[in-house]
């Protein structure tokens, strides 16, 4: 038989070397075969490794010699320069994807810096995620100032109106309580009154205190040293003084000084007459004493009050001179009891009492005291003993008498005296105030009515 003829041997330097043709990446397109050279072939995504020949098998020849063809007679195709491992002549599937093949030490392509490349969010994420620092893990929330300080400023609120609340029960708590509210038919009226009532008492104070304030000995029965009548609800509020030796009307009891209804039948007997003569309707009650009044005034630093005329008055224990100063408790109840230094005598009195009732409320309640709730505690508790309210009067009530005493004081609203016809009136009961009829009739229905008044101040 005669030999075959034998194929030239590529040159050694024509053959591929290196790791760029036996441990090039590429996909083994032979593993996973069915059977036959046309089978489809199943990528595997491996390195594919060179194959080295069986004990036995077939050998590479030695240079310069020819290939020995495969057992059966049947030469091997050959590969394709650049495409180890794939069969010469075999079609990759239509639907197959391409695959390329990498030399080894290629490095990974890289996106292109002028063509950002858009990642697509997994379902369900909601948008694309902020990176997070390094390391990994989600972005730190960012922080917000102005909830953080909004949050700051309601808790300081919760806690400045519980200690406020904590301080204004504490105060009110102390404040005495009296029965001012007349039986049987009362009359109708628009707005808000108000009785404020200065007394002569004595109670608490030691003999020490009465000879200090110059009060005298405690008499028997406490009289009025001062009736105001604070009206709100109009355009302005108005402070209506009554001299306390008005001739009028007690109910049940005839004509007598109004004072003495006090005496008699104490703030229940007081609150009927003055509705009685009026025609308002009272609906809140206020009492303060002697040692009260000059309690209130030592407790807020003294109240700063311009004197008129010079007061030398031995029954009310003044000395004061003309001009403005302050006054401690002492001077200041010398200053609103006294009548006899004073030309305009019970009339002048009244005036004066409406000017420092004005002076010591605006001292009072002021943004400094009303917005520290120490403040407030010590205040009331200090003021609180002195004062009297009505057992059917409350506390918001009470608080809007306060404020309403202050804007009077600001000159924000009207301050009058019940117009009069006689100074001195000559009555069984010694020299009284007759009130004018036309006049004051004229000023109680205005009030009544919730009327701008028509009596100026200089007319009282």
């Amino acid at each position: 038989m005669p030999d075959r003829p034998q194929r030239p041997r590529r040159p050694a330097g024509d053959r591929p070397t290196g790791r760029g043709s036996d441990e090039a990446m590429t996909l083994d397109m032979r593993k996973g075969r069915r059977g036959g050279d046309d089978a489809r072939a199943i990528p595997t995504g491996k390195r594919e490794r060179p194959q080295r020949p069986a004990e036995g098998g077939q050998r590479r020849p030695a240079e310069g010699g020819q290939r020995r063809p495969a057992e059966g007679g049947q030469r091997p195709r050959p590969r394709a320069a650049g495409a180890p491992g794939r069969a010469s002549g075999s079609r990759r599937p239509a639907e197959e994807p391409r695959t390329r093949v990498m030399p080894a030490g290629t490095p990974p392509s890289r996106p292109s810096p002028d063509r950002p490349q858009r990642r697509t969010p997994p379902p369900g994420s909601g948008g694309p995620r902020r990176p997070g620092p390094r390391g990994g893990g989600s972005a730190p929330r960012r922080r917000r100032p102005l909830r953080t300080l909004l949050t700051v400023v309601l808790v300081l609120l919760l806690l400045w109106g519980g200690s406020m609340a904590w301080a204004v029960n504490s105060a009110w708590n102390e404040v005495a309580r009296v029965d001012a509210t007349p039986d049987g038919e009362r009359p109708d009226s628009d707005g808000r009154n108000v009785l404020l009532v200065g007394s002569d008492s004595r109670a608490g104070l030691t003999p020490e205190e009465q000879n200090r304030l110059g009060t005298g000995k405690d008499t028997g029965g406490a009289r009025t040293d001062s009736i105001l009548v604070l009206h709100t609800g109009g355009d302005k509020s108005t402070l209506l003084s009554i001299p306390r030796d008005s001739w009028v009307e007690i109910p049940g009891q005839g004509m007598n000084k109004i004072n003495a209804s006090f005496s008699i039948g104490g703030p229940k007997l007081l609150t009927q007459t003055i509705e009685h003569n009026t025609g308002l309707k009272i609906d809140g009650y206020m009492e303060i004493g002697f040692g009260g009044f000059a309690t209130v005034v030592d407790a807020v630093g003294g109240v700063n009050i311009c004197v008129k005329n010079d007061m030398d008055d031995d029954k009310a224990h003044i000395n004061l001179k003309k001009g403005c100063q302050v006054l401690d408790g002492k001077n200041a109840l010398g200053y609103v009891r006294a009548r006899y230094s004073d030309p305009e005598g019970d009339l002048g009195r009244a005036k004066r009492q409406r000017q420092f009732l004005g002076a010591l409320m605006g001292k009072l309640v002021t943004p400094g005291n009303l917005l520290q709730p120490w403040k407030v505690n010590s205040l009331g508790k200090e003021t609180a003993g002195a004062l009297t309210v009505g057992e059917d009067d409350s506390l918001l009530g009470t608080a809007r008498a306060f404020w309403a005493f202050r804007s009077i004081a600001k000159g924000e609203g009207n301050s009058v005296t019940v117009p009069i016809s006689n100074n001195a009136l000559p009555t069984a009961s010694g020299t009284a105030v007759e009130w004018d009829e036309a006049k004051s009739t004229q000023l109680f229905d205005a009030l009544k009515n919730n009327e701008p008044i028509t009596i100026e101040p200089d007319d009282s």
